[in-house]
């Protein structure tokens, strides 16, 4: 469960900004609002809105490196690789700083880094034992040594191998794979964050996601008849989607092979269709891929980051997607969604303390501010309209 995250000079933030799910008790009580098992309120659902090219993509990074750097930085790079990490272009220190808060297993953590493309400089884990936190592990860099100095209290990452651990990685996805508890118990954490985001921004939608999206549902029933029961609802002409396995003939070689292929079924009256999900809606094949990000999130609890969640779905189904976090039978572990969106009907949707606002500035640095942070901002004002009129800024100047 996430609490907060902060980063500073990463990409066109350069000034320390903060994401925080937290809420006050001030705060009503609704579907969109729980209490972690550690007793923090924390909202369901963040909305990150502003205008073309003010950061919103960029707000949502953070998370999306952090889930890689934790979970994947020993296995998915190279010893020479450098880390896909940008600070500002207009900013002479090369180095990006991150904290995160969360909870995991009933345990309170905060997990601390400052990092260029180079090397990590310092890598943190902190956990919360009262009122204060008590370090579990400590890396720092050390240039006149050229090594690092780690310190550990109850890791368990055995000295010898912590001291091999690569400028690229980090010492929690290195010591999973040693199988020390702690690290793996927080690879696991992080491998569920359920994402669109990668370091060049939103992953287009592509015909290749269609057919990845089927693999995924092919081998989970369950999530499958979830998925088809959703999509039959969101669309009016679809009454279930099914995969088949069909053959395919390769025209150079001869051979043939099976696929597994999505398919839109049709009825009217005792007649059925089956259409190739290919020819469907370019909405009813968007929402088909952002169910895979979304519904294991939902099954297993996670965090769930989508850029531009509106494209190629027509307002009332981010409400139907929103709801999903809502409802408890279909969020039983308290899954968190933070998004981005152009569609402001949404605003309808939400409380202040649950809108993330972002805008430029004309040098190119970006700025994020909570809604509910804001003075003078009722409970009962009308945020769409509102923000509609230019009341809370970021809004595209034109």
């Amino acid at each position: 469960m996430l609490h907060k995250y902060r980063f500073k000079n990463f990409f066109s933030f350069v000034s320390e900004t903060e994401v925080s799910f937290l809420l006050n008790h001030q705060v009503p009580a609704t579907d969109l609002v729980f209490e972690s098992p550690g007793g923090a309120r924390l909202s369901k659902v963040i909305a990150a809105i502003g205008p073309n090219a003010s950061g919103k993509t960029n707000v949502l990074k953070p998370l999306a490196f952090l889930s890689w750097f934790v979970a994947h930085s020993f296995t998915a790079s190279k010893p020479e690789d450098e880390i896909p990490i940008q600070p500002h272009f207009f900013s002479d220190n090369k180095d990006s700083e991150f904290e995160i808060e969360f909870e995991n297993q009933g345990q309170h953590y905060r997990y601390s880094l400052i990092i260029n493309p180079l090397r990590v400089v310092h890598e943190s884990l902190h956990l919360k034992t009262s009122k204060f936190f008590s370090f579990i592990f400590r890396r720092d860099w050390s240039e006149q040594d050229s090594a690092y100095e780690i310190r550990q209290q109850k890791f368990g990452f055995a000295a010898g191998e912590a001291a091999k651990v690569r400028p690229n990685a980090s010492l929690i996805a290195t010591a999973a794979q040693y199988n020390v508890p702690c690290a793996s118990a927080l690879v696991g954490y992080f491998a569920k964050f359920y994402t669109n985001v990668n370091y060049s921004g939103r992953d287009h939608f592509k015909t290749s996601d269609v057919f990845e999206a089927t693999e995924f549902f092919h081998g989970r029933p369950a999530l499958r008849a979830q998925m088809s029961e959703l999509l039959s609802r969101l669309d009016l002409g679809l009454s279930e989607v099914i995969i088949e396995s069909h053959k395919f003939v390769e025209r150079e070689s001869g051979k043939s092979e099976e696929a597994n292929i999505p398919l839109g079924v049709h009825r009217m009256g005792d007649q059925v269709q089956k259409l190739p999900f290919w020819y469907e809606s370019s909405g009813t094949q968007a929402a088909f891929v952002l169910l895979e990000k979304i519904l294991p999130a939902l099954e297993h609890g996670g965090i769930v980051i989508i850029d531009e969640m509106e494209a190629d779905l027509h307002p009332e189904m981010i409400t139907s997607m929103l709801d999903l976090f809502i409802d408890r039978d279909h969020n039983p572990h308290n899954a968190q969604i933070i998004f981005t969106c152009h569609a402001h009907e949404v605003l309808n949707d939400l409380q202040k303390d649950q809108v993330l606002l972002i805008e430029k500035d004309p040098d190119g640095f970006s700025e994020a501010w909570r809604l509910g942070d804001m003075k003078g901002i009722r409970r009962d004002d009308n945020l769409y309209a509102k923000y509609r009129a230019g009341a809370y800024g970021a809004v595209p100047n034109l």
